[in-house]
């Protein structure tokens, strides 16, 4: 049985082959294949060599990052860049809108990108529709993370006899004012 199985046989001197043993001819095949098992290994980690001007100190790369950097870092992997910019657009009203119409403005909130601003007259609120397209403009180049859509500018509100305990079915109160 042994005879069927083809051998591979190494390139072993003729007269070695012939005068010493199969077990000896078994340890010769297997270092050839494997190496020496005398031979001085490593077997601690092998060392990368760095690479050119990786390991400079005070290189790239090597310099402390400030804390605005780190913090803006922070904030854009944790997502509130959106919630922040929101923040810093609210309390920025007067650089944005200009001091005189945010002493008659104030920005109320912002809900699903609609930026609501308060203003105290009528006539207030009117003239900064007109100025919308230049107010988002503002904000759009300052505040990009902020996600404001559009602006909705409220006068004050007048008073309502619509509902109430006090309110009575019918025209209501004609000749007050007159």
């Amino acid at each position: 049985m042994a005879d069927d199985v083809p051998r591979e046989t190494t390139a072993l001197p003729v007269s070695l082959e012939s005068t010493t043993s199969e077990a000896a001819n078994v340890y010769l095949r297997f270092k050839s294949i494997f190496g020496d098992p005398n031979a001085r290994r490593s077997r601690g980690r092998k060392r990368i060599a760095p690479a050119a001007g990786s390991s400079v100190p005070f290189g790239i790369g090597r310099d402390p990052h400030g804390l605005g950097d780190t913090i803006d870092s922070l904030t854009m992997q944790l997502g509130w860049n959106s919630p922040l910019a929101q923040s810093e657009l609210l309390t920025s009203w007067a650089k944005l809108a200009g001091e005189e119409t945010a002493n008659h403005s104030t920005p109320a909130g912002i809900d699903d990108g609609v930026l609501t601003v308060h203003c105290e007259s009528t006539a207030w609120a009117t003239q900064l529709r007109l100025m919308r397209n230049v107010i988002m403009e503002h904000i759009a180049n300052r505040y990009p993370d902020a996600g404001i859509q559009s602006i909705r500018f409220q006068g004050p509100n007048a008073p309502s006899w619509k509902k109430g305990p006090r309110s009575i079915p019918g025209r209501g109160p004609r000749d007050t004012y007159g």
